[in-house]
């Protein structure tokens, strides 16, 4: 959420930065408007406040007279009536002002390239040699059903379309990717965790989930406002929410696997075959919640343990800094790792990794106290590490064999348990 101080002492700048978000900024003078409002009448009420205090003395010192003091009881009680009517008036005012606060995006860093969509966005790195094949390649939806390992019919009985019953080798891969990234994240200082995979709107809107994507989400039908977690970034970044830490104690590095759920809003006819865009599905994310002075060496670290998992597994792919108008709405910077899927000639995203400055912090009250005792709001950090349905994706596609069989990268052999091919 953004600082309302910021937007009132930098208002054309804030405005000029969220357009080119392709956000619409007549939001911000209505918010200016009410801020406006919201010190009147807390000017207001602390002006009756004090006039009651020394009505009141003025009570006390009559009564101990045993003079009469009803008339200024009757002044006191009226006070008492405009502070309610005051009180009402600024509920109703802070309520309509965080209202438009949750619903307005992060302001990008200064280094994030402008651009209106994806087709402005700048490639930084590509890695890895594209494998030349020497049969057409198939799609990874047609290699696991021809395996009699990916079925999708069965999926469609039991609950609907977008999900996929995962059998013998491909779900033995499935796992063996999840502990394979944990181990590896274990490696690089984050911490292994195990969150509830579900949560509740606080939560959700701590992260920047409600109540903007409630279209998006699961919400399940009980008396709790419960959610299914759209990713454990949700659960992960609200560990510490409402607290104050020491700024000594930054910074902390989780990572968990959780499922993920998401009902894909909008994207009908988007992926509809196949593992790419799933409402459910597993992933390993990796969190960090920091000083302002460490995010950004944090957020360089994040990208490189993501893009160290897809070198181990030899995924060639390639890294994307993405522009003002193609950005998530929590972040202030944002990596995308893209990884090449030989069915579809081309490189589709696998990790998002974002800085997201104090946005989230903001919203979940994640505060720290610095060295020189001053509390500041923390910095958020979030990635994919990786999203491991469109990782078992890339590999069935980029080590397919011409049998129809899939040969298993080298790094994941141990944790098939010496299986070095996938086949019938």
């Amino acid at each position: 959420m953004l600082d309302v101080k910021k937007i009132e002492s930098d208002t054309m700048n804030v405005k000029s930065i969220l357009q080119n978000r392709n956000f619409d900024t007549s939001v911000i003078d209505e918010i200016l408007d009410l801020n406006k409002k919201r010190k009147l009448l807390t000017t207001s009420s602390e002006t009756k406040k004090s006039e009651i205090n020394k009505l009141s003395k003025e009570i006390g010192e009559l009564k101990k007279q045993k003079l009469d003091a009803d008339h200024l009881m009757k002044q006191v009680a009226s006070l008492k009536a405009q502070m309610e009517v005051d009180s009402n008036q600024l509920d109703e005012v802070q309520k309509k002002q965080t209202s438009f606060l949750l619903n307005i995006p992060n302001l990008p860093d200064y280094s994030v390239p402008v651009g209106h969509d994806e087709n402005e966005n700048i490639e930084v790195k590509k890695w890895g040699k594209i494998r030349s094949f020497e049969f057409s390649p198939l799609d990874h939806a047609d290699i696991g059903e021809n395996l009699g390992m990916l079925d999708f019919e069965s999926a469609s009985k039991i609950t609907g379309a977008r999900f996929v019953v995962y059998k013998a080798g491909i779900a033995k891969l499935e796992r063996a990717l999840i502990n394979f990234m944990l181990d590896h994240q274990s490696a690089h200082g984050f911490t292994e965790i195990m969150t509830p995979f579900i949560a509740h709107e606080r939560s959700l809107i701590g992260t920047g989930n409600l109540p903007k994507f409630e279209d998006q989400l699961f919400k399940l039908n009980s008396e709790q406002p419960w959610y299914l977690i759209p990713t454990s970034e949700v659960t992960l970044t609200n560990l510490k929410r409402d607290q104050i830490v020491e700024e000594s104690e930054f910074p902390f590095l989780f990572a968990a696997y959780s499922p993920c759920f998401r009902s894909e809003a909008g994207s009908h006819g988007k992926d509809v075959k196949g593992l790419i865009r799933m409402h459910q599905f597993n992933k390993v994310e990796m969190v960090a919640i920091c000083s302002p002075a460490q995010s950004e060496e944090i957020h360089q670290k994040m990208v490189k343990s993501a893009t160290e998992i897809l070198e181990k597994l030899e995924l060639p792919y390639r890294q994307i800094l993405l522009c003002t108008g193609d950005m998530g709405f929590a972040s202030q910077k944002t990596y995308d790792l893209e990884v090449w899927v030989p069915s579809q000639n081309k490189y589709r995203e696998i990790s998002s990794i974002s800085n997201c400055g104090d946005f989230q912090a903001r919203r979940a009250n994640i505060r720290f106290r610095n060295k020189e005792g001053k509390v500041e709001y923390a910095h958020t950090l979030n990635g994919s590490g990786l999203a491991v349905g469109r990782t078992v994706v890339a590999i069935l596609e980029n080590y397919q064999q011409q049998d129809g069989s899939v040969v298993v990268p080298q790094a994941l052999v141990p944790y098939m348990g010496g299986m070095k091919d996938i086949r019938k």
